[in-house]
Order: structure tokens, then C-alpha cells, then sequence
């Protein structure tokens, strides 16, 4: 099943990992039983997860009927009691989890969904929402991934292969600092061609560098 076990733990989810949790655990402690047909459960229960989940990102009714569907909060700025009750929810629990996405007051909120996996979601009313550049017409650089290329004093070669840059390139980056591979826990470089470094001792070099 991927991250998701972990990421976007359902009812569903959460029930079958207790069943095959329950069965793992009555193979591996309980001599007294037959271990082969506690493993073929194991292993019918895990079929059966696998192929629920494989048709479950086709069918969207199937998706619905294990996973569930987003319930509505709140909606046009007003909490909606009867729903939120309705999956065990208190007013406690939804200021919480508004806290969670730093939301500290219900006037803020326009809309606010609970999940399928138990979280919320929150949009924001346009007066409380953040100003953007877009906001403001302001234009922006672009800004993509950082792309790591030293771990715990190692050289990433193929990350330095794919930037098109050289072992050498590097090399002098860090003789202009006075470093060596051995002294840098993590090193990452960005789209504008900053050079960020981490030492193992506790402190940073921050400062920038450019690429060119």
C-alpha cells in the first residue's frame, strides 16, 4: 500500500492493521498453534487489503464506501454542529485541530473540511488570508527544488552529474571556504544558485554563494 499506511491512516487502514497485527503476533508468540493456516490468513487478509486498495484508486464509489468522504466544518463562517458530532467530534476537538493549522480564531475561517484520515482543512477568509505577490502584482523569481549535494561528508556525485557541474567545481567551492568533504554534515544548492553548507561542529555557514 505504499506511504499511505502511514500518511492517510483511515478507519479502514487502521482496522485491517490491527488485523494483520493481531494475527502476526499470535504467529510469532503463541507455539502452542499451527503456524500454517495462521500464515495463510495472514496472507488471504493482506491479498484481500491489496487488491480493496488497487481497486479503490479506480473506483471512486468503492474509494467512498472504504475510505469515506471529506465532512464539512464549517461553511460560510458558520460551524456545523450536527457534522461534526456526527463523526465524534466536540467543539474542543475542532479549535484544536484549527490550532494545529495556526488558526486561533473561528471568525477567521471560511471553510474548513474534515478529511477522510481525520484532519482538517481550513481556507481562510480573503481579509485574514496572507497578502501574495500575486496579490500584490509583484513578479517573482522562479523557485524550484533544492538539489543535495554532500550527506554526513560524502559527495553526491550523481546529484553534482544532473546540475552539470564537475567534482572540481565543488572542490574549489570548498577551498574558497576553507572547508573539506569531512567537515560538512549537509550541502545543497538551489535554482539561483546559492550554496548552503551545514557543518558537523554547531554552527552554519549561511552565507551565499553564487553559482556563477
Amino acid at each position: 500500500m505504499g506511504k499511505r499506511q502511514i500518511s492517510q491512516l483511515t478507519f479502514f487502514d487502521y482496522i485491517n492493521g490491527i488485523s494483520i497485527g493481531s494475527m502476526a503476533s499470535t504467529l510469532a508468540v503463541d507455539v502452542s498453534r499451527e503456524s500454517i493456516p495462521t500464515l495463510v490468513g495472514i496472507l488471504t487478509w493482506s491479498l484481500w487489503v491489496m487488491v480493496l486498495a488497487l481497486l479503490a484508486v479506480k473506483s471512486r464509489t468503492l474509494r467512498s464506501l472504504i475510505d469515506g468522504k471529506p465532512t464539512i466544518a464549517i461553511q460560510n463562517g458558520k460551524i456545523l454542529g450536527n457534522n461534526i458530532h456526527t463523526y465524534g467530534y466536540s467543539i474542543d476537538d475542532l479549535r484544536m485541530l484549527l490550532r494545529e493549522k495556526d488558526v486561533f480564531r473561528l471568525s477567521e475561517v471560511e471553510f474548513a473540511l474534515l478529511e477522510a484520515d481525520g484532519s482538517l482543512s481550513v481556507l481562510k477568509k480573503s481579509q485574514n488570508s496572507p497578502v501574495t505577490p500575486e496579490d500584490l502584482n509583484i513578479p517573482t523569481a522562479y523557485k524550484g527544488l533544492s538539489v543535495d549535494i554532500i550527506s554526513q561528508g560524502k559527495m553526491i556525485r550523481e546529484n553534482l552529474k544532473l546540475l552539470g557541474l564537475s567534482e572540481n567545481w565543488l572542490a574549489q567551492k570548498l577551498a574558497d571556504r576553507k572547508l573539506t568533504l569531512r567537515q560538512i554534515y549537509y550541502a545543497e544548492l538551489d535554482t539561483s544558485g546559492t550554496l548552503f553548507i551545514d557543518l558537523y561542529q554547531d554552527q552554519d555557514i549561511n552565507k551565499g554563494e553564487n553559482n556563477g
